[in-house]
């Protein structure tokens, strides 16, 4: 068995391998250009159909949401009928709307979506990571900003299920002493 022990020796030799950084302040330093920070990840590609349109999916809780995102002037329609209508609380607007305003595009994308399962919370929540999905589909450059808010993350949290012998899933029958 070999003896692989590192000593702080060995970490200066590796820091003195690093570039060293560009002098700050003091007159007789040169000014140097700042180089531009380039991503080593590769840009995804633009995944649209026939229509010029962007599709996906979003989930949460027991709520599907099949999401298609054009280029528009912001009209957002669920299972045919306008948000306004279809989500009446201003709070699972707000909700649909982040993705929006996080990627400063409101009033840009047109949006048609059909959502079944679940309640009004759950499905404003599957309608908003649909069009976190389609956004970035259809603009692959707006994925970092959507994934650092975490719009692109489906919140896997559900209802447990009711257990056999118990009122609801952890909630026991009233206990009877007579």
């Amino acid at each position: 068995m070999s003896d692989n022990r590192q000593s702080l020796s060995d970490l200066a030799s590796l820091t003195s391998q690093a570039p060293a950084p560009a002098p700050t302040g003091g007159d007789d330093a040169a000014p140097q250009a700042a180089a531009p920070v380039v991503s080593t990840m590769p840009l995804r590609e633009q995944i649209i159909d026939k229509q010029g349109r962007a599709y996906a999916t979003g989930r949460r809780k027991d709520a599907v949401a099949r999401v298609w995102l054009k280029p528009g002037t912001g009209k957002i329609t669920i299972n045919t009928r306008d948000q306004e209508i279809y989500f009446a609380r201003p709070t699972l607007r707000l909700v649909i709307n982040q993705v929006f305003g996080i990627t400063e595009r409101e009033g840009q994308y047109d949006v048609i979506c059909t959502v079944k399962g679940g309640g009004l919370s759950g499905q404003a929540g599957a309608v908003k990571h649909g069009i976190s999905q389609a956004i970035t589909k259809y603009e692959p450059a707006l994925r970092a900003s959507v994934k650092a808010a975490g719009f692109l993350t489906r919140d896997s949290r559900t209802v447990e299920r009711k257990k056999y012998g118990r009122a609801k899933a952890r909630r026991s029958f009233q206990f009877s002493k007579r």
